[in-house]
């Protein structure tokens, strides 16, 4: 009997400790900002779990409903519009595709500015034309809310210029990721075409001045590495739409400053032909498989 009551008691404490577990976890979610999310994709959806597993209630939408519903699971409330995000959420984080996305869901008829109230925080962290970002800005200005990027702090004024200086400097970064992958797939291939194996290849360029991250850290070549999406049919990572799109902004830059890219053109023109070619939803660093198909074109 003893024992009995010991096992009894020993259950109510686990349960007890339970219900009180997720009573602290409700109070505590409860009790922090709501945050809007809008976008979620392969890279806004990850972001909107980790605010829900830090405890901050989430309302969200997304312009596919599928994409809403790993997150409703976890407990975001899902809405049908930006605007309604708007009406429920003071704090809200866009990551969206392009320019135009951003364009239609700040603006739009069913657009956060349509129903945004005074003193909202916009953080977009999407990667679209500077122009684009500062438009966005002077709108939410006039609606009495604050546009900026994730990293900034501050006034409008601020947040727009660092904005600009980060979306710069991402799309630079991006058209030096497009060349220098190109540059790794062209080099491994005509190693292989030489007889080399890829890995011992790989390991060759990373002991060696060619080195870099295409080499080393995301090898576009199947096989040579794991856990890149060269070693899962090129799925998942940076797609090549998105590549496309962000070296299509990096062309447009430099033609308004006057700046030649010749790489960076021609890069553009790769990426473009192969979003034409069944490429547009695999990860840019299969730029090493639409190689090898043009050489039996």
């Amino acid at each position: 009997m003893a024992a009995l009551f010991r096992g009894s008691r020993n259950l109510l404490l686990r349960r007890n400790k339970h219900v009180d577990l997720a009573f602290v976890t409700s109070r505590s979610m409860a009790s922090k900002t709501p945050v809007g999310f809008i976008g979620l994709g392969n890279m806004g959806s990850p972001m909107a779990k980790n605010l829900l597993k830090n405890g901050y209630p989430v309302i969200a939408t997304d312009v596919f409903p599928e994409s809403c519903k790993a997150l409703q699971d976890m407990g975001a409330q899902v809405v049908h519009s930006p605007s309604e995000v708007a009406e429920k959420a003071d704090r809200i984080i866009t990551m969206l595709p392009s320019s135009p996305n951003v364009i239609e869901v700040y603006t739009g008829p069913n657009g956060i500015l349509k129903k945004v109230k005074k003193g909202t925080l916009l953080i977009d962290s999407s990667t679209i034309d500077p122009a684009v970002s500062k438009e966005m800005a002077v709108a939410a200005e006039k609606m009495g809310a604050v546009f900026m990027d994730a990293p900034v702090s501050g006034g409008v004024g601020a947040a727009s210029l660092a904005k600009l200086t980060f979306m710069a400097a991402k799309i630079c970064n991006n058209m030096l990721l497009a060349i220098g992958m190109i540059g790794t797939a062209e080099t491994m291939n005509l190693g292989i075409r030489l007889g080399l194996d890829p890995k011992l290849l790989a390991k060759i360029l990373n002991m060696s001045s060619g080195r870099c991250w295409s080499s080393d850290t995301y090898n576009p070549v199947p096989g040579v590495m794991e856990g890149v999406p060269s070693a899962n049919n090129y799925q998942g990572g940076f797609g090549t739409t998105l590549m496309a799109k962000d070296l299509g902004l990096a062309q447009n830059t430099a033609t308004n400053t006057k700046t030649p890219i010749p790489l960076g053109s021609l890069a553009h023109q790769i990426f473009r032909v192969m979003c034409s070619r069944g490429f547009a939803n695999k990860d840019f660093s299969s730029v090493f498989q639409f190689l090898r198909e043009e050489e039996s074109q």
